[in-house]
């Protein structure tokens, strides 16, 4: 990056354009537009020519706009340094159907959508029809795409398929990661923190280092103390929803965070690994979590919490970093802290291990030569410092290392600190980037919700419905060696 500064006569090194970003990103004396002004033109098969493109991505999801509104940073750029026209056109589903969405318009080998913004877990699904572009090629003929990335963690979810092989499918547009929303104004409240240590004689955690410590049991007194129906408050909200993978994503956090497994990926055993009382256990503690939610809780998914934390109702909230804005306004914004959410267990064995979100950018791969140049020209972009450190003032969540190590990170938004400590090895995962991801989540949501709601008694009969469920589904695909055993038969919700 140094060198295309020298080449335009200007002395400015990254480190001093990283300065120049500040608290509050970049500036609007350095913002996108003029930095692009500093690259020379360079010869491009485009030059001349105007391109339409399409981008497919996730309705009311706040990362996938943040993407679609920079592209016309992305032409501008492109028309000053390689001088071709290019305009975006944006199609978008909600998270429930947008994998169907992109999966009909794909499997007709259509360009409708050039570029789309993929669930982490749809990786699987999209690639081995064919549907996207294998991108090994691409990274070893582009620089700009050859990152250092924060973590294994991000290759892990947004990038590599099958799990733990060196094929690349999809690079990273949005980072996520779990983060524990709390009310800073009410635990840094000296009246309550009296009131607190007299009632569970321990200090009320107020600070980012505590609840970096915090285990579970003691989350729970945080979250039994700020209970308070009468006045309208709550201690917590978590999801619970049947919806998409809202109830999943704790409850896998949880399971992990304990010690349990979901299944081994190696195998595609489920059977066995799911289904135990360790894990029965954990659904029987997040189902009594409950008594600390407002009424209604069991239909909570990312807007239902989103509402109730905006309107103080509750003290806190296990929520993405993702949707940081949303979570943060005007109004509260002096008096929330984001911070890791808890561990599970005690002393030096507890462990935080909560599920990774975030989307990875994936390319049609029956686009055109034209539109195939563009979206890989698209992507160099996107990788490029500044425009990491524009997408982060804008409220998103890059990846590389350099943009989440730079001084200046922490501090561009309220969550990139819990965001930045989640995204460390060890303490967040995806899960199933198998092709029949979907009708392995549909199953596990309707057995999940069942027991949240009361309508299925017995935690470890849902387990062993899910897990025969699964097991079955896989075997039936090839994945997993070994069918259903024989008391499956048996089981039902």
């Amino acid at each position: 990056m140094e060198e295309s500064y020298k080449r335009a006569g200007l002395a400015l090194p990254r480190r001093t354009l990283l300065k120049g970003a500040g608290a509050a990103g970049l500036s609007t004396a350095l913002g996108a537009p003029f930095i692009n002004r500093l690259y020379a033109m360079e010869a491009h098969p485009l030059a001349g020519k105007k391109i339409d493109m399409n981008i497919l991505g996730i309705a009311g999801w706040l990362p996938s706009s943040l993407g679609v509104k920079m592209s016309p940073l992305f032409a501008d750029y492109v028309k000053q340094r390689y001088g071709y026209d290019v305009t975006f056109g944006f199609a978008e589903a909600p998270f429930s159907d947008l994998f169907q969405k992109a999966a009909t318009s794909l499997a007709t080998k259509s360009q409708e959508y050039n570029i789309i913004i993929s669930d982490s877990q749809w990786l699987g699904a999209l690639a081995k029809p064919g549907w996207i572009l294998k991108l090994n090629d691409i990274i070893a003929k582009n620089k700009g795409l050859q990152l250092d990335w924060y973590s294994q963690t991000v290759i892990d979810t947004y990038m590599a398929y099958p799990d733990g092989t060196k094929d690349v499918w999809g690079l990273p547009q949005e980072g996520d990661t779990k983060a524990l929303y709390v009310r800073k104004d009410l635990v840094q409240d000296p009246k309550e923190q009296a009131a607190f240590m007299a009632k569970y004689n321990m200090k009320l955690p107020s600070t980012f280092e505590d609840y970096e410590n915090l285990n579970a049991d003691d989350y729970e007194k945080v979250m039994e103390f700020f209970t308070r129906p009468e006045k309208g408050l709550w201690g917590a909200a978590w999801q619970y929803s049947r919806v998409y993978d809202f109830c999943t994503c704790p409850l896998f956090s949880a399971m992990w965070s304990s010690g349990g497994e979901i299944w081994d990926a190696k195998t595609g055993q489920i059977e066995g690994v799911l289904n135990t009382d360790a894990n029965a256990a954990v659904m029987e503690r997040y189902k009594s979590w409950l008594k600390y939610m407002p009424p209604g809780a069991t239909n909570y998914g990312i807007a239902e919490e989103i509402d109730v934390f905006t309107q103080g109702k509750v003290a806190t909230c296990l929520q993405w970093a993702a949707v940081g804005l949303a979570m943060i306004n005007a109004e509260n914004k002096d008096k929330v802290m984001v911070v890791p959410p808890p561990k599970f267990g005690k002393g030096a064995e507890a462990k935080r291990i909560y599920c990774m979100g975030g989307q990875p950018w994936v390319i049609n791969a029956f686009n055109d030569d034209a539109k195939m140049r563009v979206a890989i020209d698209f992507m160099n972009w996107w990788y490029l410092p500044e425009t990491a450190k524009e997408y982060a003032k804008r409220g998103g969540n890059p990846c590389d290392k350099a943009t989440l190590s730079s001084s200046e990170f922490d501090d561009v938004n309220p969550w990139n600190r819990a965001y930045k400590f989640m995204l460390e090895p060890g303490r967040s995962r995806d899960f199933w980037h198998d092709p029949k991801y979907s009708e392995m989540l549909s199953l596990q949501q309707e057995g999940f919700t069942s027991f949240m709601t009361g309508q299925s008694k017995s935690a470890r009969g849902v387990l062993d419905y899910i897990a025969c469920g699964q097991q079955q589904i896989l075997y039936d695909a090839g994945t997993a060696k070994k069918e259903p055993s024989g008391v499956c038969g048996n089981v039902s919700l």
